[in-house]
């Protein structure tokens, strides 16, 4: 099966199953291990369950890609810090999905790392040639790799590409079975281990290669939730105003590691490389006033360019909605 045809597949079984989810007495929530943010202090202390007046149920994912796929089942209702590119992905196959804010920025914790056996970089990155990746398809981490692989010259065609999540990338990188892999996160890490980069966050910015992730839901259950949201929405902002005062990490951030699964050294050091946009910031034209519209468009492009999806859309403005975050803004 072809790249193309594996990708495919997943997303339009995704969009195929897409349904608005029905009432209920609680939600669930999808979420990243290895991936700390503030939101998993208010997690952990239960004010989302508090300020909400339900209960939050809370799983975790490997990929954005999953969280669409559980969006669309009615399984989830909202998704924290789903990666652009698989939003773009499934709502370009017709998953009707909205993004309600941006999660978080993070240009060095999204790259690809080539096995450090190779001696490739940025000097010689056409020795890839020929080589085994690991790659999440659909995912930020898919976007970031294509858009070096055209950096760089490199045809797609010369090389083997194997569909892993970050953890499994990292893991065949380790053992020696691909020669690059594309991951983030605590794969990440790992895979820094045993090889290098081949260009920092800033150099990608400088290639236009933005990395942020965003909470995002079915457009049918924002709908019908938008109070809901709006009160989810406010907390996760209250969380990252909390770790923006210096004052407040020593106390948030044992928590956030027990959370996320890692140790307090690794959190930190992965919170460090992270921005969080405050709501007047996000609703501004950098972010969701028309910045994260039109990159979607971009990310949409490059993947048609690349035959990963058939077409994109004309637009994606309709895949934002602004009303649950200036709702917050004013609570």
């Amino acid at each position: 099966m072809t790249l193309k045809n594996r990708l495919m597949g997943a997303v339009a079984g995704a969009a195929m199953m897409a349904a608005a989810a029905p009432a209920m007495a609680d939600i669930t929530v999808g979420y990243f291990l290895e991936w700390p943010m503030p939101f998993e202090y208010a997690k952990v202390m239960g004010t989302y369950d508090k300020e909400l007046g339900t209960t939050v149920n809370w799983v975790s994912f490997d990929t954005g890609t999953a969280m669409s796929a559980a969006m669309a089942s009615g399984d989830v209702q909202l998704s924290v810090s789903q990666g652009v590119p698989p939003f773009v992905v499934a709502t370009s196959a017709g998953q009707d999905l909205q993004i309600v804010d941006v999660a978080v920025s993070y240009a060095d914790n999204d790259n690809c790392v080539v096995a450090s056996g190779l001696e490739i970089d940025k000097t010689n990155a056409g020795e890839l040639a020929g080589k085994k990746v690991a790659v999440p398809l659909g995912t930020a981490a898919h976007y970031g790799f294509l858009k070096q692989m055209d950096h760089f010259g490199i045809d797609l065609a010369s090389l083997e590409i194997v569909d892993m999540a970050p953890a499994e990338g990292a893991a065949a990188l380790a053992q020696g079975s691909v020669d690059m892999a594309c991951g983030w996160g605590g794969a990440l890490r790992r895979s820094k281990e045993h090889g290098n980069v081949l260009l920092t966050g800033a150099e990608k910015e400088e290639l236009g290669i933005l990395v942020f992730d965003v909470t995002s839901a079915p457009a049918a259950f924002v709908a019908e939730n938008g109070d809901l949201v709006a009160k989810f929405l406010k907390v996760t902002a209250d969380a990252n105003a909390m770790w923006a005062d210096e004052s407040k990490r020593a106390e948030m951030l044992p928590v956030i590691a027990k959370d996320a699964g890692m140790d307090e050294q690794a959190t930190a050091e992965t919170l460090a490389t992270f921005v969080f946009p405050t709501v007047d910031d996000q609703l501004g034209a950098k972010w969701l006033g028309g910045g994260a519209q039109e990159f979607m468009k971009g990310v949409a492009d490059v993947f048609v360019s690349a035959g990963s999806i058939p077409a994109a859309k004309p637009s994606y403005e309709g895949n934002v909605n602004l009303g649950p975050l200036k709702a917050a803004q004013g609570m």
